[in-house]
């Protein structure tokens, strides 16, 4: 077999808040072990892949989020290219998308509704019952800590989606407050790795205020085998491949999905995943010539 060439576009610094070192590690690990498995890997950081005329290579893995870049890797990925994680389901993974494709695919999910930044009315926070509101913009993920935000009231989520208007912020996701224990989880496809903890117990967060919110873990007994099932399932309705997520565990065991991610960093158990996606990447990738 001749060598397998491979393009690897990782993730812009300023698309990985609070996690740069992590999301950086977690690619290159996977691109050493590629490159062990015998795959010539070449990488292009996003502004370079953007300029880059002429991509060559027929088979790539990307952590890119840049919209102009995933929009280049879709048309690519229209005309044949093969590429992990596929760049629709990066875009499906952006905020608005994502609720739409896990609601629309029966994941159970936090209560959420999708408005404009410019909403003034009052039937999404009628229709909310418990004790506060999370306030996440539509159009991309977090980038600013401002993106995901509690709101104590109506008053205060008025005010952040007024803030998002002012940051040329289309659309918003209001979300009800789920008590309970925030659970992280991550996968990968076509492959038994799945790996679950409690981030603030593994000081494992990106903003350090929301534990305050949240509360410490209790440690509530659920089905992890379920989570598993579920999480899968929510991956593949958006369209990925690598994966990870969020969910909150109540006090009876239910759980919901509050947030699901395109190639997360993996930090706590990175040698593990890297392994797990450089052959599922291997196998899927040779599979197609």
């Amino acid at each position: 077999m001749s060598e397998l060439n491979i393009l690897g576009v990782p993730r812009n610094r300023k698309f990985s808040p609070n996690h740069i070192g992590n999301d950086d590690a977690i690619f290159s690990l996977t691109a050493k072990k590629l490159e062990k498995l015998g795959c010539k890997v070449t990488i292009s950081f996003e502004d370079d892949f953007l300029k880059n005329e002429n991509i060559a290579e027929q088979k790539i893995f990307t952590m890119a989020r840049q919209k102009e870049v995933v929009k280049k890797l879709q048309t690519l990925e229209a005309n044949g290219t093969q590429i992990i994680n596929s760049a629709f389901g990066i875009e499906n993974c952006f905020r608005t998308n994502l609720t739409y494709a896990l609601s629309q695919n029966n994941i159970p999910v936090a209560e959420s509704y999708i408005v404009p930044t410019n909403y003034t009315g009052d039937d999404v926070f009628d229709a909310i019952t418990g004790k506060g509101y999370w306030i996440k913009r539509g159009d991309f993920h977090a980038i600013h800590k401002e993106d995901v935000s509690f709101a104590a009231s109506r008053e205060e989520a008025r005010e952040i989606l007024r803030e998002y208007a002012l940051r040329d912020i289309p659309d918003a996701v209001i979300s009800k407050h789920l008590i309970g224990d925030l659970v992280k989880f991550y996968g990968v496809s076509g492959t038994d790795f799945f790996f679950w903890f409690y981030p603030y117990d593994n000081n494992h967060h990106k903003y350090v205020e929301y534990q305050n919110i949240n509360g410490d873990s209790h440690y509530y007994s659920f089905d992890a085998d379920r989570l598993k099932q579920v999480a899968t399932a929510a991956a593949e309705a958006v369209g990925i491949d690598i994966y990870g997520g969020d969910a909150i565990v109540g006090k009876d065991g239910d759980f919901r999905i509050i947030d699901l991610n395109d190639w997360p960093s993996f930090a706590p158990c990175r040698d593990q995943a890297a392994e797990h996606i450089a052959g599922m990447l291997y196998e899927k990738f040779t599979k197609s010539n």
